[in-house]
């Protein structure tokens, strides 16, 4: 199991109970349908403690039974489930032209999956606001259908500190942003924990629970937008480093003499594969339209014009990838992932981009099958899956809703 930020710290590890409860939890999780039986001979605790556990976990309606299984040695069993219908979990993604809003129920499968164009770049209060009118918007639907809420995560595209501050988002224009206690006062203090983390971080956590290569221990999500992030899991947990900046991968230098960066260097990766960038190049007529406030319908036009063949996207498209696989090279040096992922803007567009991604890692890495580029199952949305799914790892770390 990942342990988000401050997950595993919160609960009380000492109570054995509570943590026989989580045990169980995240078996019938990862192998549901089972039986009392099941969970015995796997986890080593005895008959009697797991079927008063599994009471405890059906008081509280996190798990349900589904019927009687016959075809084994002995009498039926009944078999468990998690319940689905209780309870919801939210997450929020925060970018610089849009917000990203997904909820999910107790087994992961998403209740809604909302895109509001949005351009966050202005005072943060506006955006404060802002995203707490969505939260509310999405808390009000899940509620009404009679669900209780786990959590709300925001994913943000920035430096997080280990408080839930935002230290440094630039892409969205925040230097410093109390984030999560600005939320807590515009929701007026609700009843669930509300959260803030990097993007890219929640990503990956969404990668490692629920994405096509969730068995993977050593895996890393690149996270494209207006700049790109790399969320990066090790050993089955998430790498943040010493002051939460690691994954900072836009500004990774490929070429001292590149284009220039918004960070005022050269060559960065964000200055070839982030949005702003590759819409240059890809669609030069572009600006003449004005600021771009929504990369939405210039990734569909890009998709579009590499269809049929348009030589000026396909040749940007390429030129994208070769840079993106020279960063995966140089991750897969540094950091040994089994798989890269490709997610956010990255998703629509690989097609394109994996190809020349894929043979420039080939060239670069010093083992050349030893790391595989894909892309994310999840689709563009994986940080606000992410965040959702924070609310449900905290659960297993623990934090169990009371019984009704």
């Amino acid at each position: 199991m990942i342990g988000t930020r401050g997950a595993a710290q919160a609960a009380d590890l000492t109570d054995v109970r509570t943590t026989n409860l989580t045990v169980v939890l995240r078996y019938v999780r990862a192998h549901a349908p089972c039986s009392r039986a099941d969970i015995a001979a796997s986890t080593g605790l005895n008959k009697a403690t797991v079927s008063s556990l599994v009471t405890d976990l059906l008081d509280r309606r996190l798990l349900r039974e589904t019927g009687l299984v016959a075809n084994r040695i002995g009498r039926p069993a009944t078999m468990l489930t998690l319940e689905s219908r209780p309870y919801a979990a939210v997450g929020i993604e925060v970018a610089a032209d849009h917000m990203t809003a997904v909820a999910i129920d107790l087994a992961g499968e998403r209740l809604l999956s909302w895109r509001r164009a949005s351009p966050l770049t202005g005072p943060p209060g506006k955006a404060v606001a802002a995203v707490a009118a969505l939260a509310g918007r999405v808390v009000g639907k899940v509620t009404g259908q009679g669900r209780q809420i786990l959590g709300l995560t925001v994913a943000v595209p920035g430096l997080v500190a280990a408080d839930d501050t935002v230290r440094f988002a630039p892409h969205v224009g925040w230097p410093e942003l109390d984030l999560r206690a600005q939320l807590v006062k515009a929701l007026r203090r609700p009843a669930y924990d509300v959260a803030v983390d990097n993007d890219a971080n929640l990503a990956a956590l969404a990668e490692q629970r629920d994405g096509g290569y969730a068995d993977i221990p050593d895996l890393i999500h690149l996270l494209g937008g207006v700049g790109v992030g790399a969320g990066i899991i090790v050993d089955g947990r998430p790498l943040r480093g010493g002051h939460g900046r690691a994954g900072q991968i836009g500004h990774l230098q490929l070429d001292p003499a590149g284009p220039e960066c918004g960070c005022g260097r050269r060559g960065c990766l964000d200055a070839y594969v982030g949005l702003p960038a590759l819409v240059r190049r890809a669609l030069p007529d572009t600006g003449a339209d004005g600021p771009v406030v929504d990369y939405a319908p210039e990734i569909e036009r890009i998709v579009a014009l590499a269809g049929a063949g348009d030589a000026t996207v396909n040749a940007a498209l390429a030129e994208a990838g070769r840079r993106l696989g020279h960063a995966v090279a140089t991750l897969a040096d540094l950091l040994d992932p089994r798989v890269v992922l490709l997610g956010g803007s990255f998703v629509p567009l690989a097609p394109w981009l994996l190809p020349a991604a894929e043979a420039e890692v080939r060239a670069r890495v010093s083992t050349p099958d030893a790391c595989r580029v894909a892309v994310s199952t999840l689709g563009a949305g994986a940080a606000a899956v992410g965040g959702a799914a924070r609310a449900l790892d905290r659960v297993e770390a623990g934090h169990l809703p009371a019984v009704p």
